[in-house]
């Protein structure tokens, strides 16, 4: 399949998403859970095991597509683009948790940063059989998004409103603990639906696609997240470069960029990051927090600091550096996340998945037709936009983001799957290009 040259017609997008299935419970539980990727932050215990709302929702869907595979005698889908690469970075994240100096506190990032969303990938594999579906999942997450983006955007206008709006320290935020997780959630759903509106044929899905895009930047621009405005410039930038009409686009969204960034309060933010001299500027203090990571990498290059350790091994690389309360859980650098978190091996493990997930959506926007060829577009920018955020961030290692991540390279898999007659097709058919 590495190799195949996609081309697909999808007809499915008429037909019941779910109805023909023998999965009838477990999608629409995955759907609720994407949903609920937000609620990650409504905490509790059971006696001495912590636990999420979210988690909760893995584990129902988990647990229902245990029953409905044994009443139905499906197999589990498990050979993907993603599954060698996935299983590393699994066994990466667990040596993580043997070497950190916090077992506990790793043994829990592991499961859920890492064993549940990827369980919950193979079980979307195995259950989600049409394009319809896809979106519907795709929905979910967008509606979480609002929820967390919106509520901060109210939040923010409130602020400014009554003139208390200090954007020279953290910008105002609810449900999350930092304005940046609103841009690192929503941006790459915002690649997708930027997709939807421009290639899709179902009107209804460009009008949906539309709506949530506009509410989407409204908030990642609340946000004042700077990462957030990289990541939503390059994904502006390719959706312009993908299209016929690329040479009038490209100007128009770098126009449009520029008068964004004269808006008042979004250039104040942008200009606190050009004084050097401020003590507070963020990307002054990520540079030296990249420099005691490097420091550290350089005595433990083979393990990094262990599953959630980071804070407390970079310690003694970061005297001269940071203050104890500058230390923050992650290096906010894509490479260095992995590297400290997992080692050499999880790094490699991820860089791996990225480059599987550009490889399979660029083949799929390429080669499939109908509904499905817009969402491949659309993952294939929500990556740029992880990267091009985690060099300076932490794209994955929160619960929602990791989610987020493997639900898009779920979707990707998807429709290889019922396209090219790995499993059950759903009107997919073989076309010629």
């Amino acid at each position: 399949m590495a190799g195949d040259s996609i081309a697909v017609r999808d007809t499915s997008w008429s037909r019941s998403a779910i109805a023909a299935s023998p999965y009838q419970v477990t999608p629409w539980l995955a759907i609720l859970t994407c949903g609920l990727t937000p609620a990650y932050v409504i905490r509790w215990h059971i006696w001495f095991y912590p636990t999420t709302l979210l988690e909760v929702m893995i584990g129902l869907t988990i647990v229902a597509f245990l029953v409905e595979t044994w009443r139905s005698g499906e197999r589990l889908a498990w050979r993907s683009p993603y599954t060698v690469p996935g299983l590393l970075f699994l066994l990466a994240g667990l040596i993580g948790v043997v070497v950190s100096p916090l077992h506990v506190q790793a043994a829990g990032l592991w499961r859920a940063y890492i064993l549940e969303p990827l369980a919950f990938f193979f079980v979307l594999g195995t259950v989600i059989r049409s394009s319809k579906a896809a979106y519907l999942l795709l929905a979910g997450l967008g509606l979480g998004g609002l929820a967390a983006g919106l509520s901060n955007s109210f939040v923010v206008v409130e602020a400014m409103r009554h003139h208390v709006l200090h954007l020279t320290v953290r910008p105002p935020v609810v449900i999350y603990n930092t304005a940046n997780a609103i841009a690192l959630f929503l941006v790459p759903l915002i690649a997708v639906a930027g997709a939807v509106v421009l290639y899709a044929s179902n009107r209804r899905l460009r009008l949906g696609a539309l709506a949530f895009a506009a509410l989407a930047v409204l908030s990642v621009l609340l946000s004042f997240s700077r990462g957030g405005y990289m990541a939503l410039a390059a994904v502006g930038i390719g959706l312009a470069l993908s299209h016929r009409w690329r040479w009038g686009l490209i100007p128009a969204v770098l126009v449009v960029g520029a008068a964004l960034t004269q808006v008042p309060p979004i250039e104040h933010r942008l200009v606190a990051d050009l004084n050097l001299s401020d003590p507070a500027n963020s990307f002054v203090l990520r540079i030296k927090l990249w420099q005691a990571s490097v420091h550290m990498l350089a005595q433990h290059p083979l393990f990094g600091a262990g599953m959630s350790a980071f804070p407390v091994v970079v310690q003694p690389y970061a005297r001269g550096l940071l203050t104890a309360q500058q230390l923050v859980m992650y290096p906010h650098n894509l490479i260095l996340n992995f590297w400290t978190e997992t080692g050499l091996l999880g790094l490699a493990a991820f860089l791996w998945l990225l480059v599987q997930a550009f490889r399979v959506s660029f083949q799929g926007w390429r080669g499939f037709r109908g509904e499905w060829r817009p969402l491949y577009l659309g993952v294939l920018l929500a990556m740029v936009a992880v990267v091009v955020h985690g060099m300076v961030d932490v794209p994955y290692w929160k619960n929602d983001l990791s989610v987020e991540f493997w639900t898009l390279l779920a979707i990707t898999w998807v429709g290889l799957r019922c396209g090219l007659g790995d499993a059950p097709s759903q009107g997919f058919s073989r076309a010629s290009s």
